[in-house]
């Protein structure tokens, strides 16, 4: 009897036992999730965050692109915008000397730069002495004057006849002025500055006796009715020919003629011809420019030496 109560306790205490095990493993079991969940949850917050943080970083990178490139030695703080290092800070180096284009001299004001030793707009000083004019034919070979208000240019300022046909306005110390156009050289010792006029122009300043005079003097660009003529020098051809423009109110700079596809320029003599002495463009077209700049093309003149040809055209007046 004892022992069949004994045997039932037994079990009944073995059930107990059981229970009380799978409790403590379903207990345990729920603790151990509960750790596992609470020690995920900061990585999947630092995962938010990062997937959060990542628009901005987006949206800060195209406003620096919008605004510019940030240079590599930039670094970004804490509220994204780039601090410059010390790099950034530093100077530019001055570029050498090598490196520095040279600009070409700049012309002064209203100086064109086709002009020589005797330039628009600007007084000179110097003195005025006599002399024989004739026909008033000189080293410029114009011929004769129709006037002799003429003068002779010094030989410095006669620059290879670049003087020739040059009207130029003289005024004395006693206040008397006169116009001349030059048409010889006065060679050393003239000096520069000089000139030689006219007996008949000198006699408009001063009395011929005094025979020399202090002056000022500047080109002039007259007014004038007449127009340019073309002669060919004498013992001009096809062959060879020299060229000259005659009745010009500004000096001549440059005269060009037509050769092939485009203008040669001849150089000019100290007689005032421009020669090509391979007969390259004569009989053919011809471009003249003063010292202005302005360029006046003349066809239709034929090859007829020493005979002074009309054109129909001058320079404008300055």
């Amino acid at each position: 009897m004892n022992t069949a109560r004994q045997d039932a306790r037994q079990r009944r205490q073995r059930r107990r036992l059981a229970l009380g095990t799978t409790l403590v493993g379903v207990t345990a079991a729920a603790v151990l999730a509960y750790l596992a969940m609470g020690w995920s949850l900061p990585d999947r917050e630092a995962e938010a965050g990062h997937a959060a943080a990542t628009p901005r970083a987006t949206a800060q990178e195209r406003a620096t692109t919008t605004t510019g490139t940030p240079s590599a030695s930039a670094k970004p703080t804490a509220t994204g915008s780039p601090t410059p290092t010390a790099a950034a800070k530093t100077r530019p180096a001055r570029p050498s000397a090598k490196a520095t284009p040279k600009r070409p001299p700049r012309a002064a004001p209203n100086t064109p730069s086709l002009a020589g030793r005797i330039q628009p707009n600007t007084p000179y000083t110097g003195v005025a002495t006599a002399y024989e004019a004739a026909d008033g034919n000189g080293a410029c070979l114009f011929g004769p004057s129709p006037d002799l208000m003429i003068a002779a240019m010094n030989a410095t300022d006669y620059e290879t006849s670049r003087a020739c046909g040059a009207h130029v306005l003289v005024r004395a110390a006693n206040g008397k002025s006169i116009t001349v156009r030059i048409t010889n050289v006065c060679p050393l010792p003239c000096a520069p500055g000089q000139l030689d006029l006219s007996q008949q122009a000198f006699a408009k300043l001063a009395d011929l006796k005094v025979g020399r005079i202090p002056i000022t003097w500047q080109l002039l660009s007259p007014s004038t009715s007449d127009t340019i003529s073309i002669r060919y020098k004498d013992g001009s051809s096809r062959y060879w020919c020299g060229i000259q423009a005659i009745g010009h109110r500004n000096p001549v700079a440059r005269l060009e003629v037509r050769a092939g596809d485009g203008w040669r320029q001849l150089p000019r003599t100290e007689y005032n011809y421009f020669l090509s002495e391979n007969g390259s463009g004569c009989g053919g077209s011809i471009r003249v420019t003063d010292i202005y700049g302005e360029r006046l093309t003349i066809s239709g003149i034929a090859i007829r030496p020493d005979v002074a040809q009309r054109t129909g055209v001058q320079f404008a007046r300055h």
